[in-house]
Formats: structure tokens, sequence, C-alpha cells
């Protein structure tokens, strides 16, 4: 089940080559063809000097000028707050409230979308424009089927009801990959996978056809594989339909594989546009040369010669029962862990490597006494699997996690201050300038601004979050942190400075990572060794 250092690099050189390289053919034929689409033709969509600010403040986006022809792929890159996603939300005008196009004509199909009326706009949005928005589990309504969502977008525009309308449904959910599509049509968005609620707003995207289809980071937070599940998707939707693809991302390895042409963007601005393979082998901004450089690198951290262990774990496995009937009696099991064992030095990190559904968050949970478990886990020469009440709070401030959505990790009605010091709060007697004293300590520690420590979670980057969920788990001085995805949901050059930090603290106080992640390139970065769960 553990596997050494050398065949974690091996698989991890190979995973990040293939998603380098993984469909250049594709992408050669791609850009092969734009000169036929384009001659003799018109932009489907022309965007012209697009300028958009906050309430009085300064632009944010600041004289975007972009096109795209029926059939065409063209992505927008650049890191959290450079502008994309609000660009690709003025066409169909869905900016917030407290955002306001300033400048600029969006011209599609040959009208102006900016001086169209919203009762004009309406008919245009889920019927000529789709979007897949970024996050599918806030995008999808939890109390209803998602067979009803899909089926309000269809009759938002044309008159479909009854057996008619269940069909073509049920067609959409079978054509984008849904599974026992007619079975499905009642589900509710809590239960299908990450994969599946996103092929789910896929349906609702195209469910009428449209011309243009808007596609705001749609794989943030997926593993490796289904990404190419749902971006193999979207290809194959465009080449049936002749849809013109407008592609937001974070991700180059995306655009490389997708996109025949490509805009990046800084600080609102287009500061480089071209062919995809133009602007991969030679960019002309340093900020493109970065982003196209920006994976996690570099060794785990050496281990002491005279480590000990931390922690071990024999025969451990992880079973959820399967209920049927009235009485909700036990039917059978997912197997989600079977008989996992390893051992893991202080100052050491092992790997949870694997894609959704493979157990890994399962595996780590168990170890951190979160969900149920069978078996043995052996910590600082404890048995933590049989201990409970006090003697299981008292060692929770020796076990930290750092969870994947810090977003939704960090209560929105605290202070980053009062969210750090809480588990000083629960575990320690302190007096208040003792624990304002660690705080700004830790703070520091994890490079955050001192004065920041009065704001609230809401005011910060995706990146400044999860270092504040790292001091949150650190202010405690604990022996073994869990790190659950910690950087699947950010920028590729802030998951390389969250990386670097992750590995200092560890250098510096010897703690050991339990790292869950589905990138081979981070566990190449910051493992010793490797668990594949999926495997048993």
């Amino acid at each position: 089940m553990t596997e050494q250092r050398s065949k974690t690099t091996e698989q991890a050189n190979r995973a990040v080559q293939a998603n380098t390289t993984g469909q250049s053919g594709n992408i050669a034929g791609q850009a092969g063809n734009m000169a036929d689409i384009k001659a003799g033709n018109t932009p489907l969509l022309q965007v012209s000097d697009l300028s958009i600010a906050f309430h009085n403040q300064s632009p944010v986006v600041k004289g975007v000028s972009f096109e795209l022809y029926k059939g065409e792929t063209l992505a927008l890159v650049g890191e959290s707050g450079s502008g994309k996603s609000l660009s690709a939300l003025s066409i169909p005008s869905l900016l917030p409230s407290s955002a306001k196009m300033l400048s600029g004509d969006i011209i599609f199909s040959g009208d102006n979308l900016a001086q169209k009326t919203p009762k004009q706009l309406q008919a245009i949005r889920g019927n000529e424009i789709g979007i897949i928005f970024q996050e599918p589990m806030t995008s999808l309504n939890p109390l209803q089927s998602i067979g009803k969502q899909i089926s309000e977008i269809i009759q938002l525009h044309r008159p479909v009801a009854g057996q008619a309308l269940v069909d073509e449904v049920v067609q959409r959910l079978d054509e984008v990959g849904i599974e026992n599509a007619a079975e499905r049509f009642s589900a509710l968005p809590h239960e299908l996978s990450g994969g599946q609620r996103q092929r789910v707003m896929i349906a609702m995207a195209i469910a009428n056809n449209p011309k243009l289809l808007i596609a705001d980071e749609p794989t943030t937070a997926l593993d490796t594989h289904i990404q190419r599940q749902i971006l193999d998707l979207i290809q194959d939707l465009q080449q049936k339909y002749q849809l013109a693809v407008l592609l937001i991302t974070h991700d180059l390895n995306i655009v490389r594989d997708y996109a025949p042409r490509v805009c990046v963007m800084q600080y609102g601005h287009i500061i480089e546009q071209g062919d995809t393979e133009q602007v991969f082998e030679s960019p002309k901004e340093d900020y493109t040369h970065m982003l196209i450089h920006s994976a996690p690198e570099g060794e785990p951290v050496p281990l002491q010669s005279d480590a000990t262990e931390i922690l071990r774990v024999d025969n451990l496995n992880v079973w959820y029962p399967i209920r049927k009937g009235v009485l909700k009696r036990v039917v059978g099991y997912i197997k989600a862990v079977t008989e996992a064992n390893f051992s893991l030095k202080q100052g050491e990190c092992i790997g949870f490597l694997g894609a959704s559904g493979s157990g890994k968050t399962s595996l780590g949970m168990a170890i951190l006494r979160l969900i149920q478990s069978e078996g043995q886990i052996l910590f600082d020469n404890q048995p933590l699997h049989q201990l409970k009440g006090k003697a299981l709070r008292e060692l929770r401030k020796d076990l930290q996690v750092v969870l994947q959505d810090p977003f939704g990790s960090l209560s929105p009605r605290m202070t980053v201050g009062d969210i750090i010091a809480e588990g000083l709060k629960v575990h320690f007697q302190l007096t208040m300038e003792e624990m304002e004293h660690k705080v700004c300590e830790v703070m520091q520690e994890v490079g955050l601004d001192l004065d920041s420590r009065h704001r609230y979670p809401h005011e910060f980057s995706g990146g400044q979050r999860q270092r504040i969920s790292i001091a949150r788990a650190l202010i405690l001085k604990p022996k073994l942190i869990v790190l659950d995805e910690p950087t699947s949901a950010l920028d590729k050059s802030i998951q390389k400075q969250v990386v670097a930090l992750l590995k200092s603290l560890q250098e510096k106080h010897q703690i050991s990572y339990i790292l869950i992640t589905h990138d081979p390139a981070t566990a190449q970065a910051m493992c010793h060794q490797t668990i594949h769960p999926d495997q048993h």
C-alpha cells in the first residue's frame, strides 16, 4: 500500500508531463481549423474597451478587448482578482450589484448587449448564451431535484411540458454522461459527486442549444482525471453543436490542451494574447512566464536522522453502511478504506494520492477520529482508536487539520484574530495580552499583515484565507497536521507559495503532515512516501 519516494517522483513526473502535452495534437488541429472558421466570417462575440468598477472606486477591468468566433475556444487566464471572471460575467450582464460597467461595447450576433433592456437580456441568458459556474454546489438549488432545475431552464424559453419535457431532460443528462439518467432525474444535488454536479451544470448550460458557452473555472477543485472528463465533454459538445466557448481558468496546462487562443489578464488588463502554442513557447511578458512555470517544485524537507515514530496505523477500515427499507436495515457497505497500514515519523510527510472517491479523505478523517473506523491508530505512543471524552479532547491540540475550502471553514461572523485564537481559548488559560501576542506571532510566521487581524474572512483572497487556516492550526503547536487538498482551489502561483510556506513551517517546527491531494506535482514537492487508497 505504501510506495517509496522514487516511485512517487516517477509517477508525478509522468503526470506533469501528461498535463503539459496531453492533447497538443487536438489543439494543433483546432488551431489549423481556425483559419477556416474565421475566413469570411464576422466574430460571434466582440468585446471592445470594456471597463468595470466597484462603487466609485478605480476600475478593476480596464480597456479589455477580444473576439470569439463560432466553433472556437478562447481562454481568459490569470490569477484570482485579475478581472477575468468579471469580464466574462459582463457579457450576459450578470455583474454583481456593486459592480458597474463604465465603458465598452459587447457585440453578440450583431447586437450590442450593453444596450439591451433587462427583459431582452433575460431572453438571451440560458438560451443563446449558456454559463457553467465555478462552484456547482452553490449554483444548484439544494432543495430541488436536478431534473426539475434543468426543466425550468428549458421552460423559460420554450413551451415544452409533460413527458416530452422529462424525455428531453433525461436526454440532456445522458448526453453529459450521467449514468442511469432516468433514475437520476429526481436526485438532489448533494446526492451526486463533484464531477456529476458539474455535468448537471453543463446540461443546464446547453439545454437550449446556445451559440456561446461561458465556462467559468469549470474544473476547480476536481481531481485531474475528472478535470479531463469534464473538459473532454465540453470539447465534444462544442464540436457537436459548433459552440463558441469562452474558458475562464487559472490553470495554463488546461489552456494548452483545450484552447487554441489565449488572453492573459493581470490587474484588469489583457497584457498578452495570441495563439496558445506561441504564447507558451515565447511568452512576451514576465507575468505570463511566471504563470507557465508556477507548479509546486523542489524536494521534501529532509528527515532528521534521529526522527522518532509519531503515528502508526494498522489494519484500518472505513466502511459506510448502506441502509434500505422502512427500518433502515444495513444491507451492505461502501468500503472506502480497507486494511490501511503505514507509519509516520516526526517531521515526515505522507501523501494520500488518488482521484475523487478513492477514500483518501475518509482515511485522513478517520485518523483524526472525526469519522468511525476499525483498526489501530497509535499516535505519540497513545492508542488514539480507544480514547474517548476528555482524554481525546486533550489530544486534539496535537492533531490539527487544514481543510480544502478555507472560506467554508472560517466563520464569517468572526474576525481573523478571533478565528486564529479560538483554539487557544479551548485548550489553554491565557490572558488577552498573551493570546494577542501569540496571534500576532503566528500571523507573521505565515506571512499575514498584523493589521488584518481585525478584518473578516470575506475581505481576503483565497491564498490569504488558506494562510489564515494554516495559522489557526499552527498556533496550537501541533505534532501532526492533516492537509486536506490545501491548494486545489488556488491559483498555480499561490499553490507554489502555500507549498513553500508549509515546507518551511515543517522544517522549522518538525511537524508531521498527512497530505490529501490529487495533484502529483504537490505530492512530489512535499511527500516522503505516498499511499493510494483506491488500490485497496
